[in-house]
């Protein structure tokens, strides 16, 4: 997610939009993989959250799968710093509750010990003073065997490993050189394959067949990064996934399938969105100020629980038209709680997941997933 440095200190304007009625019930396309990313969950869980539907208390992993949701993305820190979440242990539990009901789980490599996004790829503490690339390179591979192993031997495989979140810039460098930097494609591409080259050797070691995945943000900036990795001798990916979010897209949702069919052409490769949201209400329960605020809103969905449902359920079929394979909505469960943040206390997602900010009531959003 690129929205820390720049959006999360904008205050929201509390207001709501309009939006025409949408019926709720769809049919599930099986071409189409749907899901969440959960990498929450467990912490708000903890933080004492209690998920509802029509007013009685629910389990959430449980709640989403009945929903129908297909598959679970989990973001994995190396050794996050701020609270135990999101490390080897808490993606570890969250990955057991996935499995144990029939999820699929997506494994988020971010390589470093916080967010990584395109303005920051900062390697992790443990990997800063090795001697070389090359030692950093087998860092990398030892590192992504050894999750994959402690996983296996819990008996979770993933369905698909993402290496690296959101790569538009090089991976793995000081916290010194970030964003705006040229790509040095030989070290990228020594790193990245490093990765990828983990699973596939983890896959014929283990008879296993994980997918592969490599990551930009926004649609418009896949088709540029793709061919100078392929240019550079990137391979051993299997899927394209993308981050699309509307407010900070140049392509608009009647442009996007357009933009898909020509990912897919051009790479020949299954296509995922990763990552996107749309808020159904401007409320700012805890004063955490809101991620997407009345920017977000687009002139046909508004602001509003069923304008957020029409949005997925008009991306699903551009997604579909566009020859894309599924759509992970990032982060429904992110509700507001006492707990606090790298920003704040609560959450700054609150108005963009599943449920009400005032009551933490299942909406009719859940509808995306397409069980009825």
């Amino acid at each position: 997610m690129r929205f820390f440095c720049s959006i999360i200190c904008i205050l929201v304007v509390l207001g709501c939009g309009n939006s025409e009625e949408v019926d709720p019930k769809i049919t599930p396309d099986p071409s189409l993989i749907v899901g969440a990313d959960l990498s929450y969950l467990n912490e708000m869980v903890d933080c004492g959250a209690q998920f509802k539907s029509e007013s009685e208390v629910v389990e959430p992993y449980e709640f989403f799968a009945n929903k129908g949701c297909q598959m679970v993305r989990l973001r994995l820190w190396h050794t996050p710093t701020f609270n135990r979440y999101s490390g080897l242990d808490d993606v570890l539990h969250a990955a057991k509750e996935v499995t144990n009901r029939g999820m699929d789980v997506l494994l988020d490599f971010h390589y470093s010990d916080s967010w990584a996004d395109p303005s920051k790829q900062i390697i992790p503490n443990a990997w800063r003073d090795l001697e070389s690339d090359e030692v950093l390179s087998d860092s990398v591979f030892q590192y992504t065997q050894m999750v994959l192993s402690n996983l296996l031997a819990e008996g979770i495989v993933p369905t698909i490993v993402q290496v690296g979140n959101e790569i538009n810039s090089e991976v793995l460098k000081s916290e010194e050189v970030q964003e705006g930097d040229k790509i040095n494609w030989e070290r990228n591409t020594l790193l990245l394959n490093s990765g990828l080259n983990a699973v596939v050797d983890f896959n014929q070691s283990n008879s296993q067949s994980i997918g592969t995945m490599l990551h930009i943000a926004q649609p418009e900036n896949v088709s540029w990064w793709f061919k100078e990795a392929e240019e550079n001798g990137i391979a051993n990916y299997d899927w394209i996934g993308l981050s699309y979010y509307p407010q900070w897209s140049k392509v608009s949702i009647s442009e996007l399938g357009a933009e898909l069919s020509s990912i897919k052409n051009q790479f020949n490769k299954k296509i995922m969105i990763v990552e996107t949201a749309y808020p159904h209400s401007l409320q700012d329960v805890d004063q955490a100020n809101n991620i997407l605020g009345r920017d977000a809103s687009l002139t046909e969905y508004g602001i509003s629980p069923a304008g957020q449902l029409q949005f997925l359920n008009d991306l699903k079929e551009v997604v579909l038209a566009g020859g894309g394979d599924g759509i992970i909505y990032w982060e429904p469960a992110w509700v507001s709680t006492p707990c606090k943040t790298l920003w704040g206390t609560g959450s700054h997602w609150e108005n963009a997941t599943f449920f009400s900010t005032e009551n933490v009531e299942a909406l009719e959003a859940f509808s995306f997933f397409g069980a009825e």
